[in-house]
């Protein structure tokens, strides 16, 4: 087998894990916090369990920078081992907390030294022959997916069969494991001569450097906003199903099945549409996907029964799926070489923001346009990233205007 696909295998199940560990705690975070923490106030409860869910992507968003100038400095398979094996034993810790502030400071620890995912897809994108890279991005993404779609609901199992704090165990020695089959079978042809001599710049400079290419910021506003669109409704959708489904017979159910159509349809379509990205173009991908996932929140809001709303998600979660493999592929296409992994992780850090921001504008909006002008919101909002897209990926510019911009 070639060497690029070994190292995709590897890292697709090293995604599972990270993801599914990093979601598995949802359906029993505010159950650990009354049974196993001491937490009694329903609303105490409620509070810690946001501000506990939320610490993770606060630090990951502010430290994803310096982890990525160091993977572009070091080699992205160092940084990838030293996230896998640093979450595994913080995830080990965290079944030991006794309070909360325990359980709060581990997650932000988590966050601070995370950053398995843009290394993984640093590694790959740097690994891949140049024709097979939509379909690698697409089978990568399918792992995060996948664990994001599954982790609460192998979480759920797990916390009613073994108890929650063995729940903390067990993932940390599954990503533990993951990153030790990564350590001695991915393999990543780094020249650290060649990096060393090239000028490091700070992570404000970087920063800096990668936004004056138009295409990267556009292609970084996309991740923003797809997170953004996704999180903004996410916590009213049980509310919006159990006003369509009209009763509260098997109502848990339908707001699970609601909440995981999108991951499922876009964990089917993201290797299909990255291998089409390679035989047509990952900049008509995104485009296509962006025009109809804004098109897809329309029925959302108009849904009048449970089953629309679960087709108009499914839908939307096809067009998910060409979105992110198509923009880590066209990353790769627009870093300078050598700013890979900063790119990634730039990357990374707004869609920790969209994930952050989300949730709260929601929450902030829903009061005065409902969770149906979220979704006509969030639609408008992918239509006019569109159109950005168009600019400045789709749109063909003279040529000096390339050359002017490749010199600088």
């Amino acid at each position: 087998m070639e060497q690029w696909k070994k190292n995709l295998i590897v890292l697709w199940f090293g995604q599972f894990l990270v993801m599914a560990g990093m979601t598995m705690i949802i359906p029993f975070l505010s159950l650990y916090l009354q049974f196993d923490l001491g937490l009694t106030d329903s609303h105490e409860i409620g509070v810690w369990a946001g501000i506990i869910f939320a610490g993770n992507f606060v630090t990951s968003f502010i430290f994803q920078p310096i982890w990525g100038k160091l993977a572009d400095r070091y080699g992205r398979k160092m940084m990838l081992l030293r996230s896998g094996f640093g979450m595994s034993v913080v995830m080990i810790l965290m079944g030991f907390a006794t309070n909360p502030w325990h359980l709060l400071l581990l997650r932000m620890l988590n966050g601070t030294i995370s950053g398995f995912a843009p290394a993984s897809i640093a590694l790959i994108a740097s690994t891949t022959p140049k024709k097979n890279m939509g379909f690698a991005m697409g089978t990568i993404q399918s792992g995060g997916i996948a664990g994001t779609i599954l982790g609460p609901f192998i979480g759920g199992l797990l916390a009613d069969s073994i108890g929650f704090r063995p729940i903390f165990y067990l993932t940390g020695s599954c990503i533990f494991a993951a990153s030790l089959l990564a350590l001695f079978v991915v393999k990543e042809p780094f020249d650290k001569t060649k990096a060393a001599a090239r000028v490091q710049a700070s992570v404000i400079q970087g920063f800096r450097s990668l936004t004056r290419i138009p295409e990267l910021t556009a292609l970084f506003g996309v991740t923003f906003l797809i997170q953004f669109a996704m999180m903004s409704p996410m916590t009213l959708i049980p509310l919006y199903v159990q006003e369509l489904h009209g009763t509260t017979a098997n109502l848990a159910f339908f707001a699970g099945f609601v909440g995981s159509a999108t991951g499922l349809s876009n964990l089917i379509a993201s290797p299909l549409l990255g291998r089409l990205s390679d035989r047509i173009g990952a900049q008509r991908v995104l485009g296509v996907s962006l025009v109809g996932a804004a098109l897809a929140f329309i029925p959302q809001a108009l849904a009048g029964t449970v089953w629309q709303l679960l087709l108009a998600r499914f839908v939307l979660g096809i067009f998910l799926g060409g979105l992110i493999p198509a923009v880590n592929s066209l990353i790769r296409k627009y870093t300078p070489d050598g700013m890979e992994s900063r790119a990634y992780s730039f990357n990374t850090s707004t869609l920790s923001l969209g994930n952050m921001i989300g949730p709260i504008t929601g929450g902030a909006l829903s009061g005065w346009i409902g969770i149906q002008g979220l979704f006509i919101l969030s639609g408008v909002m992918l239509l006019a990233n569109a159109a950005w897209v168009w600019r400045t990926l789709l749109r063909k510019r003279p040529r000096r205007e390339q050359k002017e911009q490749l010199g600088n």
